[in-house]
């Protein structure tokens, strides 16, 4: 910590003072460290953020969550009925959002045996259970099949069918449930929703109550509230200055596990083998990027021969080429060869890089051509040249380039796209990220939470072997 001290509080003007160059330094520094490094905090913070907490796109910093109540909503033949229930656990409230590993581990059934009335009619729609028991119903009491389609047919169709005397024939629990599952008449689907839980003054006697609140957000200076002790009362203004909210810090630790397990919510892609896709393409692809450019840079640095400039000329012009301008020369070259949906149609035609070449010719154009001399009289072939002199001379050249050529080959989108889009079990790790927002389902977490997985590897390789990064290329172009 003293050198990183030391090194952090260098001035260049007389000591215990700051120069203008002094000021302007560490403006630039500080400047340098908001822009780079909080983009990834904002990422890696919101990665821990539950999908509910995303979705009603709350700007706290950290992953935390309100106090919640339910409010349920019952429709029977007297209307919509509107209340508020407490004291329901997380795993209730948030019952839609879990997986089937996750209900496996709780008993709704035994849950809901505490309550009666329309708080176990709408938590029984809430937990899923109206149609396990009406299928049970119809089975049990030898009712006709045709009930067991009635709610998927057309209103054509259900307008043939007679439900009504089959309903009287049963008692009053099961008429409902039945009517419950048909969404028969004036029933519908009961529903439970989480509301905020906030302490406020009552605005008739002052006496500080409970409420439930559907959501804090808004420009209007009062919010609409039930009082979780009457859950059958008015709704009442509050003012928001007046509202006391608790919040716990929530860690939502499952976005990084339940992708990882292959258990997140439907997604259909395996993220461990997209992860294993890439690692296998960027090694490969490394190291056949190394090879392949140190072989061409070797060649034209070492060699002379007829149409040399020309040949590095046109090398170096490719670099002026945008990489989407050639997407359809390169999906046709992957399709001929047989590559399509395969990871080798993501290793091969990235495996030589025209900057690769450049940075290692420019770094062999500083060894001495006497050595290569010398080896050649001691009888030295040309690949042991290469592979015993120069490769070892060009190493800090050679490891800048596989350190970059990792980067680029990990953060890879558009050759995945045009090479393996089609398959998914050669997904690649980006293309994997895409999975996680689809057309009618956006799981933001779990791509947050990839994202920060996606940059761990690449941000490990910068920071412990930059060094190689400086060196290589500050050489490069010296002669």
């Amino acid at each position: 910590m003293s050198t990183v001290w030391q090194f952090l509080s260098r001035r260049a003007g007389p000591p215990g003072r700051l120069s203008l160059t002094d000021v302007l330094s560490y403006a630039y520094l500080v400047l340098g460290f908001l822009v780079i490094l909080l983009p990834v905090i904002w990422i890696g913070i919101n990665s821990l953020k539950s999908q509910a907490q995303l979705e009603r796109q709350d700007l706290s910093l950290l992953p935390s969550e309100y106090a919640q109540v339910g409010r349920g909503t019952l429709f029977d033949q007297s209307g919509k009925q509107i209340f508020v229930i407490g004291g329901l656990p997380d795993w209730v409230l948030n019952w839609r959002s879990l997986n089937d590993e996750q209900r496996a581990a709780y008993d709704p059934s035994a849950f809901l045996s505490g309550f009666t009335g329309a708080d176990y009619r709408v938590l029984r729609s809430h937990l899923g259970l109206v149609s396990t028991e009406a299928r049970a119903l119809i089975q049990t009491q030898g009712l006709p099949e045709w009930l067991l389609s009635y709610p998927t047919m057309t209103a054509a169709q259900q307008a043939q069918q007679d439900v009504e005397p089959i309903l009287q024939g049963l008692p009053t629990d099961q008429q409902r449930l039945l009517s419950e599952f048909l969404s028969f008449g004036a029933y519908q689907p009961n529903r439970l929703i989480a509301q905020i839980k906030v302490t406020a003054p009552d605005p008739v006697n002052g006496q500080m109550r409970e409420w439930a609140v559907p959501s804090l957000k808004g420009s209007r200076p009062v919010v609409a509230a039930r009082a979780v002790d009457d859950p059958t009362g008015t709704v009442v203004r509050l003012p928001k200055d007046s509202l006391t909210v608790e919040r716990a810090l929530a860690p939502a630790y499952g976005n990084y596990s339940e992708p990882l397990l292959g258990k997140a919510y439907s997604i259909t892609v395996d993220f461990m083998g997209c992860l294993t896709n890439s690692v296998v393409a960027t090694l490969i692809a490394t190291v056949l990027t190394l090879l392949i450019n140190s072989m061409a840079a070797f060649a034209l640095s070492k060699y002379r021969f007829r149409g040399q400039t020309l040949f590095f000329v046109i090398i170096l012009a490719t670099l002026m080429v945008p990489p989407t301008i050639t997407l359809v020369g390169v999906f046709k070259m992957i399709d001929a060869t047989g590559l399509s949906g395969s990871i080798w149609g993501v290793i091969i035609p990235g495996a030589a890089t025209p900057a690769g070449v450049f940075l290692l010719r420019q770094y062999m154009l500083t060894i001495p051509d006497e050595l290569i001399e010398a080896a050649r009289m001691d009888a030295a072939s040309e690949w042991k040249i290469y592979w015993r002199i120069m490769l070892p001379l060009a190493l800090p050249a050679i490891a800048a380039l596989g350190i970059l050529s990792v980067i680029w080959r990990w953060n890879d989108l558009i050759l995945p796209m045009v090479a393996v889009a089609t398959t998914k079990e050669a997904y690649t790790l980006q293309l994997c990220l895409l999975e996680f927002r689809g057309e009618h389902l956006s799981q933001e977490h779990y791509r947050l939470a990839m994202t920060v997985v996606s940059l761990i590897p690449t941000t490990l390789v910068f920071v412990f072997l930059q060094r190689y990064i400086t060196t290589g290329i500050a050489n490069s172009g010296v002669k």
